[in-house]
């Protein structure tokens, strides 16, 4: 079986093919006769910022592997959503690029309908920094109502270090705390995130001694995705959820998680709130 030159250069098929898909007039290029479609490749060079040379050999497969840096800047270049910039640096280099945060505010009304349907299981969608985006009626109903809430305070290192509520309900708020904090800088980190969470750990710091206490230790923890959670509801008494965390499919930056309750009778208790 003989492999074509296509699949042997890769790097260079791809990029071909995301410059013909670019229109010249849209990027200030000069409407002048073409033979091809979409840019050039001194166009896209100049938009990198590289040498026309450079971009060239990239295409026919040679000089080398790219760097990172010149990788992003032919992303740019070519107007490459996330998923697509990662492709490239897989093809290119044989791993994702360095995690880049991007924060958004809100999710898709289909991702809302998916927490609806989950209904009496408790449910949420938080961001990489721990932000809740949405959540259910469940979640509501059992943990707390983050609509009540303004959007700014929506976060759930800021319930748990800075709401009795979140102390109340926990057999043991210390043990919890802790756990979540080193969680939440691991995942942080891993997301690219360590320069959008310095407003919070500053505030938090301030206003809550336990937190900057518990933040100069430094633990690191991978979380996990699946664990037993109880508490103590003020209405329904003594829970078990299984908590599960799962990322949201061409979100890396979101995770879905759910609170299955765990026997017939959490489920009871659950939906006999919902019907209040």
């Amino acid at each position: 079986m003989t492999t074509s030159l296509q699949d042997e250069n890769r790097l260079g098929a791809y990029l071909k093919d995301r410059r013909q898909k670019l229109d010249p007039n849209a990027l200030g290029f000069p409407a002048t006769r073409r033979r091809t479609t979409g840019l050039r490749r001194e166009e896209v060079a100049q938009r990198a910022h590289i040498s026309p040379t450079w971009y060239t050999w990239l295409e026919q497969g040679r000089g080398g592997a790219p760097s990172a840096d010149v990788l992003n800047r032919l992303a740019r270049a070519l107007l490459l959503t996330e998923v697509e910039r990662e492709h490239l640096f897989l093809i290119a280099l044989g791993r994702p690029p360095e995690a880049r945060y991007q924060k958004y505010d809100e999710v898709t009304p289909r991702l809302q309908r998916v927490l609806d349907a989950l209904n009496p299981t408790p449910a949420l969608i938080r961001s990489a920094v721990w932000d809740v985006l949405a959540w259910n009626r469940a979640s509501s109903a059992m943990l707390i109502d983050y609509g009540s809430l303004p959007p700014s305070e929506r976060n759930i290192l800021r319930y748990i270090f800075l709401d009795p509520r979140a102390r109340a309900v926990q057999y043991d708020w210390q043990a919890v705390a802790r756990f979540a904090l080193s969680a939440f800088r691991a995942e942080t980190a891993r997301a690219g995130a360590a320069a959008m969470i310095e407003p919070l750990v500053k505030d938090l710091c301030r206003l809550s001694p336990e937190f900057a206490s518990m933040w100069e230790e430094n633990e690191v923890h991978p979380g996990h995705s699946e664990a037993i959670k109880h508490i103590r509801h003020p209405i329904a008494g003594e829970l078990a959820f299984e908590y599960s965390t799962f990322a949201v499919d061409g979100r890396t930056d979101l995770s879905l998680v759910i609170y299955n309750p765990v026997t017939p009778e959490d489920v009871a208790k659950v939906a006999t709130l919902l019907q209040a």
